[in-house]
């Protein structure tokens, strides 16, 4: 049950938790969500139920079904498409992210490096699964580029179900790693080029796995 939120935020928190809940796979696809079975899952009123679904639709998670909204979630295709949409932006956030550094921005990038690493030591793939989401986020916002922010964290939050089954395969966790290492070295030496083109390549190589694993699975 969701409670004890702002009653301004509360269709927020309510999209969040669908959103999330949808890209994790909790509502399988085809599933029919209606606003009645939301509102007893969710214990809130029809109000701000109505509106995430009326967003959840816009993000096409879901589509129109006459008595309610089928799940479509994010299919193949979909995940190419982000996939690929991150290889051609992404690198272009990690080279804003160097030309306008701070060093607050500098120190928070790495103080998620040296979390990756204690995590990593201890072999705890969900908290790395969190810094990984961290990490691509604030680079993000160090880009300091609202359109780059706008397009891309949506994105992370939609590949967000593959990147933790990225980080249970310890081979591609160890590589990601060291991707990022690579990628904060070139970010904190100031070579703007460099990290664009360890992030467009480290995005590819995340691409590639993904799709390995879902052609596997």
């Amino acid at each position: 049950m969701l409670k004890q939120f702002k009653s301004t935020s509360l269709a927020d928190q309510v999209f969040d938790r669908l959103e999330n809940d949808i890209i994790q796979g909790v509502y399988q696809k085809g599933e029919i969500l209606t606003e009645l079975k939301l509102v007893e899952q969710l214990g809130v009123s029809r109000t701000p139920i109505r509106e995430a679904l009326r967003r959840l639709e816009q993000e096409r998670l879901i589509e129109d079904a006459g008595k309610g909204s089928r799940v479509l979630g994010i299919t193949e295709g979909d995940l190419w498409d982000i996939m690929t949409i991150r290889e051609r932006v992404e690198g272009v956030a990690a080279y804003y992210a160097t030309v306008n550094m701070t060093p607050e921005g500098l120190k928070e990038l790495t103080h998620l490096v040296d979390l990756q690493e204690f995590y990593f030591e201890k072999k705890d793939a969900e908290r790395l699964r969190q810094v990984d989401d961290q990490f691509h986020d604030i680079i993000c916002y160090l880009s300091k580029r609202t359109v780059i922010m706008d397009t891309l964290i949506p994105l992370h939050r939609k590949t967000r179900r593959y990147r933790r089954i990225a980080m249970d395969d310890w081979a591609r966790a160890t590589k990601t790693k060291g991707e990022h290492y690579e990628i904060y070295k070139a970010i904190a030496s100031g070579n703007a080029d460099l990290a664009a083109e360890l992030t467009a390549q480290h995005i590819t190589n995340a691409k590639i796995h993904m799709m390995e694993g879902l052609n596997n699975g």
